[in-house]
C-alpha cells in the first residue's frame, strides 16, 4: 500500500473516536453513553417489541416501509415514510 492510502486510513481510523461509524450528533462520551442507554430502554420498550414481532409477522421488503398508524399497518415507499410524506424532516 502506498504511504498516501495508509495516511488516509490513519486519519479515517482517528476520527471515529471510539465508534465505528459516524455520529450525526457530536456527543460528548457521557452524552453518548446516556443517549444509548435512552435508546436501547426504548427499542426495549413493551410497544417496540410489538411492533417488531408485527413487522416480522407482516414481512419486510426493500422497496417499502411498514408504517405503524395507530391500530393499523400500512405499507408505504420509502421514500414517502423517511422523507414524512413530502413535508421534509427538518421540522419533525
Amino acid at each position: 500500500m502506498s504511504q498516501c492510502k495508509l495516511l488516509i486510513y490513519y486519519v479515517i481510523i482517528l476520527s471515529m473516536k471510539g465508534t465505528p461509524f459516524r455520529l450525526k450528533q457530536k456527543l460528548s462520551p457521557k452524552a453518548a453513553k446516556d443517549k444509548a442507554a435512552r435508546d436501547k430502554k426504548m427499542a426495549m420498550s413493551l410497544a417496540r417489541k410489538r411492533k417488531k414481532a408485527e413487522n416480522q409477522r407482516i414481512g419486510q421488503r426493500s422497496d417499502s416501509d411498514l408504517h405503524h398508524t395507530g391500530s393499523a399497518v400500512k405499507r408505504v415507499s420509502v421514500k414517502n415514510n423517511r422523507g414524512n410524506f413530502g413535508r421534509g424532516t427538518k421540522n419533525e
